[in-house]
């Protein structure tokens, strides 16, 4: 059951979002860009594929959220550091586990309206032709995971320090590694100098690989799984990292 110190804050959190610009900002951008890379006249552009699908909108997911998730998410925790609010709210009757996983839904939430945003291209595709409304499902929920397991990194790098700017660098190159783990040359570099059950291991862990089946409509539990355990895996790391924080 969901606590009344969970709802509190998170709705606190999302209120913050949208009293400030950061929340509209965030969603204008990513509209604005989403819509530009889908819709430009590039090679793998929707009018260039001639295909009735979100193909192209699911191929730029990855790489916008690698840039706009770690912007939302350094401003969690380093800010409540910098402005010593953190050692307020931490004093609160609130559990450091209800305090991250409030943050962490309330900015999920803005993701999420992000991506619901986009429904004017799903009135596209159903308008020029009879669109897989499966593979569509499964590639918006492969894209809200997505951008949870990011947001957890973030989560992680916010807590570390007080320095957004310094949380922004290392969620960004946390998560392209991440999201890289799987290309060829990356393994083909790893296979020259660790033995194969690390490369094998290091593949596994790979963002894309796992969001390229949902978003082609490959439904595994693995893949689900997986985001979970990386989502699950950072925040606990982020509530130590301010369990830690408390004790001092």
């Amino acid at each position: 059951m969901i606590s009344n110190s969970l709802k509190t804050i998170f709705k606190r959190e999302v209120k913050g979002y949208f009293s400030t610009p950061l929340g509209y900002v965030f969603i204008i951008i990513f509209l604005f860009s989403i819509g530009y890379v889908t819709f430009e006249p590039g090679r793998g552009s929707f009018f260039i594929t001639r295909s009735a699908d979100l193909s192209s909108f699911f191929k730029y997911i990855p790489w916008l959220f690698i840039f706009l998730v770690p912007a939302m998410a350094m401003r969690l925790w380093a800010e409540e550091r910098r402005t010593g609010t953190i050692e307020l709210l931490l004093t609160l009757p609130v559990s450091i586990r209800e305090a991250v996983l409030a943050k962490f839904f309330a900015a999920w939430f803005v993701i999420l309206l992000s991506l619901l945003g986009t429904f004017p291209m799903l009135l596209t595709v159903a308008y020029l032709g009879n669109p897989d409304w499966g593979v569509i499902f499964l590639g918006y929920l492969g894209s809200f995971l997505l951008g949870g397991a990011f947001l957890a990194i973030g989560s992680f790098f916010s807590a570390l320090t007080k320095n957004q700017v310094i949380s922004f660098i290392l969620t960004v190159g946390t998560c392209y590694i991440l999201t890289m783990a799987g290309s060829p040359p990356i393994l083909e570099f790893l296979s020259a100098v660790f033995p194969k059950y690390v490369v094998s291991l290091f593949e596994s862990l790979s963002m894309l690989n796992h969001f390229d089946s949902l978003s082609k409509g490959l439904l595994r539990f693995s893949d689900i799984w997986f985001y979970a355990v990386m989502m699950f895996g950072w925040l606990v790391g982020c509530g130590l990292l301010l369990k830690e924080n408390k004790a001092n």
